[in-house]
């Protein structure tokens, strides 16, 4: 066994991705931090810490989540596809559980899909697209 290193621990990708996934699933239903620490009969500091993926979500825990949120548990592994070398990964972009911590961006993710109509949500993601590539090039200012 090798000795503990001085270095700071980072969280798992895949905690990180569950716990945004549990985030997600929460604020969508407006569900409070609190009402699902009850349901699930721990404290909402469990549930800040599932969330931001310091602590691990054990299986038996992942499945009174997903039950109490009617969820399925592979809910909160969508998103997620295994690499090359045999680890998981995320298969969108590598900060996607930074905008979901975002109110704004969950506000986004969960509104966005009610948009019906395809070319709507094209012209919107042109937009989105167009302003973050004007940002990269230090075109804007606040």
């Amino acid at each position: 066994m090798s000795e503990p290193s001085n270095t700071e621990r980072h969280p798992n990708p895949v905690d990180l991705h569950v716990g945004a996934r549990i985030r997600m699933r929460r604020r969508i239903l407006g569900v409070s931090q609190e009402r699902l620490a009850e349901d699930l009969g721990i404290t909402f500091q469990q549930i800040q810490k599932y969330e931001r993926g310091a602590n691990r979500v054990s299986a038996s825990k992942l499945y009174e989540i997903a039950k109490s949120l009617h969820s399925t548990v592979d809910y909160f592994f969508e998103g997620l596809a295994d690499t090359a070398d045999g680890g998981m990964a995320e298969t969108g972009q590598p900060f996607t559980h930074d905008f979901l911590k975002t109110p704004e961006g969950l506000e986004l993710a969960t509104l966005f899909p009610r948009i019906g109509r395809a070319k709507v949500r094209r012209r919107i993601l042109e937009l989105v697209r167009s302003m973050a590539r004007e940002e990269a090039e230090g075109g804007v200012e606040d």
